[in-house]
């Protein structure tokens, strides 16, 4: 497999090299990348309320966002944040009337686009800095007792999804006969069970772990509701329902598919589980792809069906790998032709891999320094490394499947049994002229006993005596005399069969781990199990890191691709001329908020948010790190409260102050000013 895997993981690549040096951005997690007021900043008046843009979609409650004063009171009015558009990214509280000069601090507690909490906090100040005894809760979402359980159900989940699908395409695409054998049913059966704990561990655990972070809300029915109107509740919710008909094809495979003889009933009803099988495990991954980094960021629609090829492609590929290490160490033989058959599908699944994994990477990382200077990236390098180790090592898989093709007197099944092979029987055992010794050599002296020793209940003539009795012999009446019926024993009858079977278990056992080849491609197939579940715990670590590309922009405070996606730069500025009708609101709309030409307009409303027809209104904005301003912007007048301004040029990225001037009167005028990043 190795030397076929090669040319496609060499331009995977190339490709790779090619995507990284030019990729634009993806996010996923929710990052904060601009506030009003900005972060330590200090404003001449208390601001009416306090206004959070973060870089893809969040979800909020009535907690989400806190203001603290100095003394650790809370001054926002505690009603749920109010969304001022961009969206669904731009959230603002309103504040109590008459704060005090000091620090105040912000902290917020959100649920991003992709199902992760999100909780930070920072400080600005009104008339001066001061000292302050704010403190944000320690107990915060996603951690503590309800993290560590929440991230266990996670690991669960994504492993009884990859043994379940894993497994049960194993014994419909390349072992049938594993459809009786009982470990292999084990496997599946507790694969689906775990799955399903977890699912309902994590709906129950969601609200907590995304909220309070307390582990008494586990069965806060108001709290479970709450979840339930949630994607991520959504998508648990579909993935309970999925496991029902999971659980119907799971019957259906190890039952009526397990007894079914006749070769064309079989066919058909092998057609059927594989058309409904690959619906439910599809819809299973789906539940993942809709929930998490998939559904937010560059290109959502192209992204999520491609999660789900990777999800699946995953399952076949290490759910079979541990169903193959289950048959060879605890199932019967397992013929060569499904090693064949499965080594067909792990290289499928390694180039699907590849392929979804270079375009998922694009979408995450979106740049070298990303790959190499965030943790994401380089859990990211930490996977492909042991991808890759898993690659050599199935190659080596391989190459055992291989000599046992070759080997002499080969039966075709990777076991003491194959297909046209029958069982070691107790002449076998007692005449066999290679040398025995330990349990091989016991398990053939216990055969051999037991088979006289049944002869002899029963009066059959032991060996070498048959002969003579039939042919008339001297004896043979006394050999016909020891023929006549004896009562047989059931409980000797039922020992010597279980001594049978002992015996035989035994010198299989013995025979198959005495073949070099065979216990090559067990150790082989051990180690690549081994390594799968190191890959499977990193990519499960992946899902709940921040993305690199968002982690850099978060850390540089220059998201200039957030600006693109949110749309226009918005503002709301509260003003007060302090003559008569002179109180309002102007919101001021730049678009599309970079560098470069923009166009500006202004609403300016009453206080019951109508259009309000002033005479004048001025915008200027200053760059005060570069010294650039104030620049004025030549606003003309659309209609009844509205003007507008194009062509307005911002020459440089950074945060501006946009100062509105306001006059309702001849005499009554006032100019009030916001921070905002543009660019």
């Amino acid at each position: 497999m190795a030397a076929r895997l090669l040319p496609v993981l060499l331009a995977v690549l190339l490709a790779g090299l090619a995507v990284l040096a030019g990729a634009g951005s993806a996010r996923a997690h929710a990052a904060l990348t601009g506030s009003d007021p900005q972060q330590d900043s200090v404003v001449e008046q208390a601001p009416k309320e306090v206004s959070l843009t973060f870089s893809e979609q969040i979800a909020v409650d009535e907690d989400a966002i806190r203001v603290l004063d100095p003394a650790g009171n809370r001054v926002d009015t505690e009603e749920t944040p109010r969304s001022l558009g961009s969206g669904g990214a731009q959230y603002a509280v309103k504040l109590r009337a008459g704060l005090p000069d000091g620090t105040f601090t912000v902290a917020y507690q959100v649920v991003s686009a992709d199902s992760h909490p999100v909780a930070g906090a920072f400080t600005f100040s009104i008339g001066a800095p001061s000292e302050t005894s704010a403190a944000v809760p320690d107990q915060a979402s996603g951690g503590g007792a309800v993290g560590a359980l929440y991230g266990i159900a996670r690991y669960l989940s994504y492993a009884g999804f990859t043994l379940l699908v894993g497994g049960a395409a194993f014994v419909l695409a390349c072992w049938p006969r594993g459809a009786g054998v009982r470990p292999m049913q084990r496997l599946v059966a507790f694969s689906w069970v775990g799955l399903t704990a977890a699912t309902l561990a994590m709906l129950l655990l969601r609200g907590p772990y995304a909220g309070s972070g307390k582990l008494g809300d586990v069965f806060d029915l108001e709290v479970l509701g709450g979840v339930l109107e949630t994607k991520t509740g959504a998508a648990l919710v579909s993935r309970l329902l999925l496991l029902a008909a999971a659980a119907l094809f799971v019957a259906v495979l190890f039952g009526a598919y397990a007894r079914r003889e006749d070769p064309k009933e079989r066919r058909d009803l092998t057609f059927g589980l594989a058309i409904g099988g690959t619906v439910v495990a599809a819809g299973l991954a789906a539940t993942w792809a809709m929930s998490e980094h998939a559904s937010t960021g560059l290109q959502a629609g192209i992204a999520m069906p491609v999660d789900v090829l990777h999800l699946l492609a995953v399952a076949a590929w290490l759910g079979g790998l541990t169903a193959l290490l289950v048959a060879l160490y605890r199932g019967p033989a397992v013929e060569r032709a499904a090693v064949r058959r499965f080594s067909r599908v792990a290289f499928g699944s390694v180039v699907v891999l590849a392929l979804t994994g270079l375009y998922q990477s694009w979408r995450q990382v979106g740049s070298w320094s990303a790959l190499t200077g965030t943790s994401y990236g380089q859990l990211l390098l930490v996977k492909i490394g042991l991808v890759a180790l898993l690659v050599a090592v199935a190659g080596l898989s391989r190459r055992w499947t291989g000599r046992l093709g070759e080997a002499p007197g080969d039966t075709g099944a990777l076991g003491p049994e194959g297909e046209g092979a029958s069982a070691p029987n107790s002449t076998e055992a007692a005449t066999d002229s290679a040398p025995d010794s330990g349990d091989g050599e016991r398990a053939e002296v216990v055969v051999a006993t037991a088979e006289a020793s049944a002869r002899a209940e029963a009066g059959r003539p032991a060996a070498g005596q048959g002969a003579e009795a039939e042919a008339g012999a001297p004896g043979a009446e006394s050999a016909a005399t020891a023929r006549v019926p004896v009562q047989a024993d059931p409980a000797r009858e039922a020992q010597l069969r279980r001594q049978r079977e002992a015996a035989s278990a035994a010198t299989r056992k013995k025979r198959r781990d005495g073949d070099p080849e065979r216990s090559g491609l067990r150790r082989s197939v051990l180690l690549e199990a081994g390594i799968a579940v190191v890959v499977l715990a990193v990519t499960t670590v992946l899902t709940t890191t921040e993305p690199g590309r968002t982690e850099e922009e978060a850390a540089a405070g220059t998201p200039a691709s957030a600006a693109q996606q949110q749309g226009p730069v918005s503002l709301t500025v509260p003003f007060d001329t302090g003559g008569k009708d002179g109180k309002g609101t102007v919101l001021l709309d730049v678009d599309p908020g970079r560098s470069g030409d923009n166009a500006l307009h202004v609403y300016v409303q009453d206080p019951g948010k109508e259009p309000l027809d002033v005479p004048e209104v001025k915008v200027a904005l200053t760059l005060k790190a570069q010294e650039l301003g104030p620049l004025a912007a030549p606003l003309e007048r659309i209609s009844e409260g509205h003007w507008s301004a194009s062509g307005v040029q911002i020459p440089l990225a950074g945060s501006w102050t946009v100062a509105v001037t306001v006059r309702t009167s001849d005499i009554d005028q006032v100019t009030v000013s916001k921070n905002a990043r543009i660019g």
